[in-house]
């Protein structure tokens, strides 16, 4: 009797013993499992963060002006053209909205809205006109250009309108007091880009 109540007690422990085993093993392997869980993510999202960063956007902007023709008049009375970097303006134009992303390979996207004329009997039209664009980077006097390949886009009739593109030649990086313009074939600016300035959000 005795000896069968050892039994059954070695028979009991060795039960308990080798379920504990399992149950380490399987928190073990969970734990393993997590880990590795873990680290995939993070070298995942260190992959697409310098990814994004390595050929992240250089520029962007948010929102457009549209041309005013002349800045002032000279006592002589000569009128001042609001010449930009060079590019002579249009005749009034205004713009509902503007946003472009300039990365560092040089491609370039700018969605645009309501790119119409604003004065003449036109007024409230798109003028049949067709738009591209150009940055320029450096100060007025030294700016260099970077055009997009496309002749021009067709404005919608609503004034809209998409390019996707590449600039030629690339633009430096960083790009110094950028100024991107909107332009028909003609080469005289219709809109300009303004600079999204606000920080880049912290990856780390």
């Amino acid at each position: 009797m005795k000896e069968n109540q050892e039994n059954d007690v070695n028979n009991d422990s060795r039960g308990n013993f080798q379920r504990g085993t399992v149950m380490s093993n399987l928190v073990r392997g969970l734990l393993v499992a997590l880990i590795a869980l873990a680290a995939t993510g993070i070298a995942s999202a260190q992959n697409n963060f310098d990814n994004n960063f390595n050929s992240g956007s250089s520029l962007k902007f948010k929102g457009g002006i549209g041309v005013i023709p002349v800045t002032g008049v000279a006592a002589t009375g000569a009128v001042n053209l609001n010449i930009v970097r060079g590019v002579s303006p249009a005749g009034p134009w205004r713009i509902a909205d503007l946003d472009a992303t300039v990365r560092n390979d040089g491609h370039i996207t700018v969605g645009g809205r309501g790119l119409l004329l604003a004065a003449g009997n036109g007024i409230g039209t798109n003028g049949g006109q067709s738009v591209h664009a150009s940055l320029f980077c450096g100060f007025a006097t030294t700016a260099t250009e970077h055009d997009t390949t496309l002749i021009g886009v067709a404005l919608a009739p609503d004034g809209d309108f998409r390019i996707d593109d590449f600039l030629t030649p690339a633009p430096p990086s960083p790009c110094d007091t950028p100024v991107l313009l909107i332009r028909n074939g003609g080469g005289v600016w219709f809109a300009a880009g303004i600079q999204d300035l606000k920080p880049v959000p912290n990856h780390y």
